[in-house]
């Protein structure tokens, strides 16, 4: 899992409330389990008209917005079915960051096993935030995870508050695996002790 320690670019403003699962990545595009390509499919209700033309009036659309790195969303991101495929999308657009005033626990806990740091703050807070990023190109930010702390285009600064264990994780681009990894030679060491003890299991 790419590392997550600091974060520059342009945050794309999303205010939406409930913005669910199935409208970050409907359903149609439930049919892999690979991570990659799924970009394409990112809101894609919202993102493209029938006839499959964009909607210029959707914000990740509009040429400001198109490279963002991070999104700015309404109150309960995140909501709806478990599909892992949400982060999947929004990490393979380049979403890195997702700031809200709160998320769906399960969405929550899917982000930071995929790279993506979703941070909460409060309303007053994603207020500011959400005009710094309507400044369009101008909305660059800075979210920097060591000090825990986003930096807006005029250099004013939000600090946020985030479990040590996760941050431990992203910082180190650990993911479930690769914590499991790190504990190889222990298990190694278990399974020889218990194969020497039990030469009959």
């Amino acid at each position: 899992m790419e590392k997550f320690v600091k974060l520059t670019g342009v945050a794309a403003p999303l205010p939406v409330v409930n913005v669910d699962t199935d409208m970050i990545i409907p359903k149609d595009y439930l049919k892999t389990i690979k991570r990659t390509g799924l970009g394409k499919g990112l809101f894609a209700e919202a993102r493209y008209n029938q006839d499959g033309t964009e909607n210029p009036d959707f914000v990740l659309n509009q040429p400001a917005y198109r490279n963002a790195k991070i999104l700015v969303a309404g109150d309960n991101f995140g909501c709806g079915s478990s599909r892992e495929h949400a982060p999947w999308a929004l990490a393979d657009f380049g979403i890195r960051c997702v700031i809200s005033t709160s998320f769906a626990d399960i969405f929550y806990n899917n982000c930071f096993k995929n790279g993506i740091l979703p941070i909460i703050v409060s309303q007053a807070e994603l207020d500011k935030l959400m005009d710094d990023a309507e400044r369009g190109s101008n909305a660059v930010v800075t979210v920097d995870l060591e000090n825990q702390e986003i930096t807006g285009p005029d250099g004013g600064s939000v600090k946020f508050s985030i479990d040590a264990f996760r941050r431990h994780c992203l910082l180190n681009g650990l993911d479930d695996i690769s914590l499991t990894l790190e504990k190889a030679d222990s298990i190694a060491s278990y399974e020889d002790k218990l194969a020497a003890e039990r030469p009959w299991a």
